[in-house]
């Protein structure tokens, strides 16, 4: 239904991935693919944007400050951002991506966190058997969710399963994760807890006590998220965040899908790969602490 088309040098700054329609036309992820795939009133379907495939380092996210919002890498002083792997984890230990049509808002205190939002679509670790491609729309599942809180902010990170993976129809809540999956939910934890150290960071914090959210609480965190994310797309001025899109006929972002080609055209063609440094695949063994 989706594809996408490579810009730029791939392992550089100037690289991007930006989305088609199935009739080829120019789309923002952020704005223009629908939040559900399908509404079943007990288990809806969403469609998660896959921005990182699990095992890989390269921190990729959807370009919320780009035009058209493409997928690129995260930058630190200049440099591209690739995470650490902290042993026995090689870079991400699921499919992570986000939900298209949600915002966290960073003016809106949480109630349960008292933390502000990321400024960021709410965030999805999709832990099918299957390593997905870099870019892929995939059809999922929500199944609960775990409150980072990363320097001061709420960074909702949700537990889903692609509905077509042989497990989807064993997984209905956080609970059967726990059961059919043992050991994932502890990593996960570790994992969000210390991908920053290498990087001279502290451990990250959690709000619940790094306790997993159920499913219930994880689908009004998605609908809390979509509304926001309506209410910035129709705003006038959404500050430094690029909410243009070809598909949202009453917001003030909306331009002609031959603006939203010339975007594209303008950026620079697919180049030859870039090397990798070679200290993203150095193994990083750190003391483990006593949480539960």
């Amino acid at each position: 239904m989706y594809s996408v088309e490579e810009r730029g040098n791939p392992n550089s700054l100037a690289y991007r991935l930006y989305y088609k329609d199935a009739q080829g036309q120019y789309i923002s992820p952020f704005h223009d693919i629908p939040l559900c795939a399908s509404e079943e009133p007990q288990q809806p379907v969403f469609n998660m944007v896959v921005e990182v495939p699990r095992w890989t380092n390269a921190k990729m996210e959807i370009a919320t400050k780009d035009p058209l919002n493409p997928i690129k890498q995260d930058v630190k002083k200049g440099k591209l951002r690739f995470v650490a792997n902290v042993f026995p984890h090689h870079g991400y230990i699921w499919n992570y991506g986000a939900l298209p049509q949600t915002w966290e808002d960073p003016s809106h205190k949480d109630a349960d966190t008292g933390c502000c939002g990321d400024n960021d679509p709410i965030d999805v670790c999709e832990i099918g058997s299957r390593v997905c491609t870099r870019g892929e729309v995939v059809q999922v599942k929500v199944l609960g969710c775990l409150a980072l809180i990363d320097e001061g902010e709420t960074d909702w990170k949700l537990i889903a399963i692609d509905v077509n993976d042989p497990d989807a129809a064993s997984l209905h809540d956080i609970e059967d994760v726990r059961r059919l999956k043992p050991g994932y939910l502890e990593a996960t934890i570790d994992w969000f807890r210390l991908y920053k150290i290498p990087d001279g960071k502290p451990e990250n914090e959690f709000a619940f006590g790094g306790q997993f959210k159920n499913k219930e609480f994880a689908l009004r965190v998605v609908r809390e998220t979509h509304a926001f994310w309506k209410s910035l797309v129709s705003r006038k001025d959404s500050g430094e965040l690029s909410c243009l899109n070809v598909s949202q006929g009453s917001s003030p972002g909306v331009c002609p899908r031959d603006e939203a080609e010339g975007i594209v055209r303008a950026a620079p063609v697919l180049g030859a790969a870039e090397a990798i440094p070679a200290d993203v695949d150095q193994w990083h063994y750190l003391q483990q602490s006593n949480h539960c």
